[in-house]
């Protein structure tokens, strides 16, 4: 079988959603399938089928024929006018690279779908996987803007609802991880039911662990707790949550230290608001690093104060390397963590609450580690990739049968 993972996102800094692509294509071709990659790439400059080298750049001039646009200009509107355009390229591009030699396109976004739905053979099969809800995310940013004007803020809310509905419904089947997300896609936007198919990602445990013995430069303070945060620092993130609950930790208990390993458009916002919390020798930012396996595995308390999320790669990473995990009440992070057994589940943007648990674990050390413990063996069982990718071939095997009984 020949497949191609596409995404709209630049690759391959996008995160979860790489780490995924990757881990599929090693799992795809020990089943003896060849695979492909299609991605933006740097700076969202040129679109490219990465292991072949071959790119579209954005100089290309695309003829009127190839270039069926997804939307027209809508100049009253910025948002709409960024995706849109990045979106009519992306058409074009994979229109020009070709794509009718695959048997399954697997998409990982509502964008890469839409657009390559539009361009595909009618013997390619299509299936998409949903890394999380873009409609949601968005419509915050619409709403929490002071800016934007209401009647703009609400035509893109309109459109990005539209949007997600063709996103989720333009494969032959579309993969999403948890139920939270099943129930937003058939209640929110009637996405028919049979459509979906409700499994999480998998994760290449055994690799993960192996990398946690690569040391680096960094070394673990000999009288202090390691409290860590790993991923994007982004509004949706909650760090300033996490950070606003460290200035109150501090006022009990100094016997902790805080990383907080990633990058993103809050980066600085976030260290001048650390600063001003009087944290400086307390929270330590680390910037983009690659040797996470190894910081997780001299940490101790793994936290995630996010405000909106799926099925979180952090947590994932914090279980199996037998962490003591507090995340958020959020999106489908319940379905993967039993409050008191497996981690904590603390509500949503509560500081105080976010406070106390961290304070708890400190001071209780065995149902820290008891808690780490748990998350082990239930996160190396859970999240085995041989069992996940079976049920992504026979997802595969379906959209191929139904395409060709259309």
């Amino acid at each position: 079988m020949k497949i191609l993972l596409a995404t709209y996102w630049e690759t391959p800094h996008v995160g979860g959603v790489w780490n995924y692509m990757q881990q599929l294509k090693e799992k795809l071709e020990s089943h003896g399938h060849k695979v492909d990659f299609l991605s933006y790439g740097k700076d969202h400059e040129y679109v490219h089928i990465i292991n072949e080298n071959r790119r579209i750049d954005k100089g290309s001039q695309p003829p009127e024929l190839l270039m069926k646009q997804l939307d027209p200009p809508l100049h009253s509107d910025p948002v709409i006018d960024y995706y849109a355009s990045k979106c009519n390229f992306f058409q074009f591009a994979a229109n020009m690279l070709g794509l009718d030699q695959y048997d399954v396109i697997h998409t990982q976004d509502i964008f890469s779908t839409v657009c390559i739905n539009r361009i595909r053979s009618e013997k390619t099969a299509l299936v998409a996987t949903l890394h999380g809800c873009v409609a949601h995310e968005l419509k915050s940013a619409y709403y929490s803007s002071k800016t934007v004007k209401k009647s703009i803020a609400k035509q893109g809310c309109e459109y990005f609802d539209r949007f997600e509905y063709e996103g989720a419904t333009s494969a032959d089947y579309t993969i999403v991880a948890n139920k939270w997300m099943e129930n937003i896609l058939t209640d929110e936007f009637q996405v028919p039911k049979e459509q979906l198919h409700v499994f999480h990602y998998g994760y290449d445990t055994e690799t993960f662990l192996k990398r946690k013995d690569e040391k680096t430069e960094i070394q673990r303070p000999h009288d202090k707790k390691v409290i860590i945060y790993t991923g994007r620092l982004n509004e949706f993130k909650g760090v300033h949550h996490l950070i606003s609950a460290l200035k109150e930790l501090k006022k009990t208990r100094t016997d902790w230290v805080c990383w907080i390993v990633g990058e993103g458009p809050k980066e600085m916002e976030l260290k001048n608001k650390s600063k001003a919390e009087g944290l400086d020798d307390d929270v330590i930012f680390m910037g983009r690093r690659d040797d996470v396996p190894y910081l997780l595995s001299l940490s101790d308390i793994f936290v995630l104060p996010t405000l909106m999320e799926n099925q979180p790669l952090s947590v994932i990473e914090a279980q199996i390397s037998g962490k003591a995990v507090i995340a958020s009440d959020v999106g489908g992070v319940p379905e993967i963590i039993e409050h008191g057994i497996t981690g904590v589940l603390s509500p949503a943007g509560d500081e105080q609450m976010l406070t106390m648990h961290i304070r708890y674990l400190l001071e209780n050390e065995p149902y820290m580690k008891n808690l780490g413990s748990n998350a082990q063996k239930w996160g190396l069982e859970y999240w085995s990739p041989d069992k996940a990718v079976q049920k992504v071939l026979g997802v595969y095997e379906n959209a191929m049968f139904k395409k060709r009984n259309k």
